[in-house]
């Protein structure tokens, strides 16, 4: 349980950069003097060294474990912080923004990877409400921050002291690690992970499928982030204010999904909580879709967007190694990362085309591209595990909630 409490204190540390810079950029565009456009060059170089190290993280692990790459990892991140917090021109800016991206690959990689074999779907849900509790303390510095007139950089000199310090715990937690790995019995170790290379990872049954499902579902979460706002606004005659209180419902509705996820996954295989979650994210893109309940309504489909959309992560992943088996999992799990960052990649800047062409009444639109292809696709893994062409493994949870506490 000891190890557990690190593993969830380095996955906020995953998520303390990650909607800091969003907030941060109103500031830091003007102190440098940049048009606005600019911060589409960090957030890409980014969500590149994001997706090059979610690739190459397999071998990582292998050669120096689950622990010290997730050690090293948060603190690349946190001197990046420290980089940005120090940074007089935009160029250094952009310098720093490579390693942040490459440190958080590893780590979202790694700690995927471990939990997904070592713990039960429940921890895996948990672990990533963790992550949002990450997301939601950065903004809250940077606004502190501002409103007190300390700017920007004092703001990430804040947040790099505390990533600074969850890289410290997660380094001194490294002989928990190293005792789990000696107790393990059946699960497999780093060293025996399987590094698989990418054209034959392209070429094994079913990856290309789950690539899908995280492409479309973090393509249903960046665009929502991004452009929801903008559509309450613009299509619904709401002031920037009220929108802003409304999309608050729907990472509040993230949170809430995988929160319950967790909860009820020793009743609810992770196959019918992907169900159910795919059922509430019906309903909430159908109801903004179809307006028919005015503001209310749509505040409502929000809220059942993140409920429905939030547990499907940590489920896709929790079902990796029983699909794919433990050794070679971590390739298989880097890669899955690697599609979710390429959709927060591309995801924002392909619908900004579509909206700057048609207008962003297509926002709930591309909500509903994305859910279909969610759902052809887990309705054709559904199909091929009746047909018996995927076996689910049972793995031996060495830290399953019973043998944890």
């Amino acid at each position: 349980m000891i190890l557990l409490f690190f593993i969830y204190i380095a996955f906020i540390g995953l998520g303390l950069p990650d909607s800091m810079f969003g907030t941060a950029w109103s500031a830091i565009y003007k102190d440098f003097n940049l048009p606005f456009g600019y911060g589409s060059i960090i957030t890409t170089l980014s969500c590149v060294g994001t997706l090059t190290s979610s690739i190459l993280s397999a071998g990582l692990i292998k050669r120096m474990g689950t622990g010290k790459v997730t050690a090293v990892s948060t603190a690349l991140t946190a001197f990046a912080l420290l980089g940005y917090s120090l940074s007089g021109n935009f160029v250094f800016m952009v310098l720093c923004a490579i390693p942040l991206g490459l440190g958080a690959g590893s780590v979202d990689t790694a700690l995927n990877n471990y939990v997904a074999i070592h713990y039960s779907a429940r921890q895996m849900s948990f672990l990533h409400c963790f992550y949002g509790i990450g997301i939601t303390i950065s903004p809250i510095i940077l606004a502190d921050t501002l409103a007190a007139n300390g700017g920007w950089r004092s703001g990430y000199m804040f947040a790099f002291c505390i990533q600074l310090i969850i890289a410290a715990l997660v380094t001194a937690s490294l002989p928990l690690w190293k005792r789990s790995h000696s107790s393990a019995s059946k699960v497999t170790n780093d060293s025996e992970i399987t590094v698989i290379k990418f054209g034959e990872l392209i070429r094994m049954p079913f990856v290309k499928s789950m690539w899908l499902l995280f492409f479309a579902s973090c393509s249903i979460e960046c665009i929502c982030s991004a452009w929801c706002s903008t559509y309450l606004v613009e299509i619904l005659g709401m002031t920037p204010d009220a929108a802003a209180s409304r999309v608050i419902f729907y990472f509040a509705g993230i949170a809430v999904g995988r929160f319950v996820s967790g909860l009820v996954s020793n009743k609810l295989s992770p196959l019918k909580i992907i169900t159910i979650g795919l059922c509430l994210l019906s309903a909430g893109i159908i109801t903004v879709l179809i307006p028919w309940g005015g503001n209310t309504a749509v505040t409502a489909g929000l809220f059942l967007i993140g409920t429905g959309n939030g547990p499907l992560f940590p489920n896709f992943n929790y079902l990796t190694p029983r699909i794919f088996g433990e050794r070679k999992a971590t390739s298989v799990i880097g890669s899955q990362m690697a599609a979710a960052n390429l959709a927060f990649l591309c995801g924002p800047v392909v619908f900004a085309f579509i909206a700057n062409t048609f207008g962003i009444a297509v926002f709930p639109w591309a909500l509903f591209v994305s859910l279909i292809v969610l759902i052809a696709v887990f309705v054709s893994l559904m199909s091929a595990f009746r047909r018996g062409k995927i076996s689910f493994v049972e793995l031996n949870d060495q830290h399953d909630d019973d043998n944890d506490k």
